[in-house]
């Protein structure tokens, strides 16, 4: 398939071929909070397993079966179409949702699993991480060097880049999203803000294929922002030495991190702010856009570390279990370890 999006650089070149994702049954992604509903409320959180069918189009049915407003249904994060997922939604009922309701919704892909009452609405970015059970395929003469990249992944985390799938088919968000900044972005025309999204990811990877390409993604620069591993804390390594921070990178405690362009203050300084302004330089114009619409400026890990990983050898591959962070793809573990169309 064509894309417009670049061929962004690996951490380890020239992986071996292999392929991924040939059912949604060898994809599966299942959200964890890190925490259990309370079972007491006027909300109902419902645990739900779709196939074939993405996040918003799972909301869409539900509060059409429901009989609630698609904006008053809560959600943690959006999950893969083409995959076997699990995750939470809340919906602001007492009572539980009648069978016939559960049935039609069991038809059209989604199936609610349980159903808990909680006194609040989900949030976005409320689960901690995403698990993933996936199936890769390769040649039996290259088993010996996936599994070696496998090992080196588990040591060094891999790059954190967002995935394709974050720019829509063959990547043509980006360019409409460049449309729609040069014009003066309103929510009429990108409702769920998936191409704000878009344009903030496709600068987030350009950064960070440019801290690949000079050898700095997973270690601290001088004025860098880290972010401390498995939380959403960011803070300066000003008052740190090179040596600690070197340290602690190497150890995954602390990752590297780029901005998610917006309005607000560009918090890197020296040579870390000299790389994240020059691997944008010929999109100011999307930074200036992404300026205008308000989106606040944020940071983003340079680097994902893997939690609980496991590797079981199949006839035809492997079976991989991992844990991500939120907002990690699970694609760019897959594109350090195999060469495949959509990696």
């Amino acid at each position: 398939m064509s894309t417009s999006l670049p061929d962004w650089a690996h951490a380890r070149a020239n992986p071996p071929a292999g392929q991924f994702k040939q059912s949604p049954e060898q994809f599966v992604v299942i959200e964890q909070l890190g925490f259990e509903p309370e079972q007491h409320g006027d909300h109902l959180w419902c645990w739900i397993e779709k196939e074939g069918v993405e996040t918003l189009r799972a909301i869409s049915l539900c509060a059409r079966e429901f009989g609630v407003r698609e904006r008053d249904v809560g959600y943690s994060g959006l999950k893969d179409r083409m995959a076997l997922t699990r995750q939470w939604l809340s919906f602001p009922l007492s009572e539980p949702p009648t069978q016939q309701s559960l049935e039609r919704l069991a038809s059209q892909g989604v199936k609610v699993l349980k159903a808990v009452p909680h006194p609040r609405k989900l949030k976005r970015g409320s689960h901690r991480t995403n698990r993933f059970e996936i199936a890769i395929e390769f040649d039996a003469c290259d088993e010996e060097q996936v599994f070696e990249r496998w090992q080196h992944v588990q040591q060094t985390g891999v790059p954190n880049y967002f995935g394709a799938q974050r720019f829509g088919h063959a990547g043509l968000n980006v360019e409409r999203a460049r449309t729609l900044l040069a014009k003066g972005w309103h929510k009429r025309a990108d409702r769920h803000g998936m191409l704000l999204s878009s344009a903030r990811s496709y600068l987030f990877n350009l950064t960070l294929a440019e801290r690949i390409s000079s050898g700095s993604w997973c270690t601290p620069l001088e004025g860098e922002v880290v972010n401390l591993d498995g939380s959403a804390s960011f803070f300066s390594g000003a008052d740190a030495s090179m040596d600690e921070l070197t340290e602690r990178a190497a150890a995954q405690d602390i990752h590297p991190t780029a901005p998610l362009w917006g309005k607000g203050k560009l918090e890197s300084a020296a040579q870390a702010r000299d790389v994240e302004l020059h691997s944008v330089t010929q999109e100011q114009d999307m930074i200036a856009g992404l300026e205008r619409a308000g989106v606040a400026m944020a940071r983003r890990a340079l680097r994902l570390r893997l939690i609980e990983p496991v590797w079981q050898r199949t006839e035809q591959g492997a079976l991989l279990g991992f844990g991500l962070m939120r907002g990690g793809y699970a694609t760019a573990v897959l594109r350090e370890l195999i060469a495949a169309p959509g990696l």
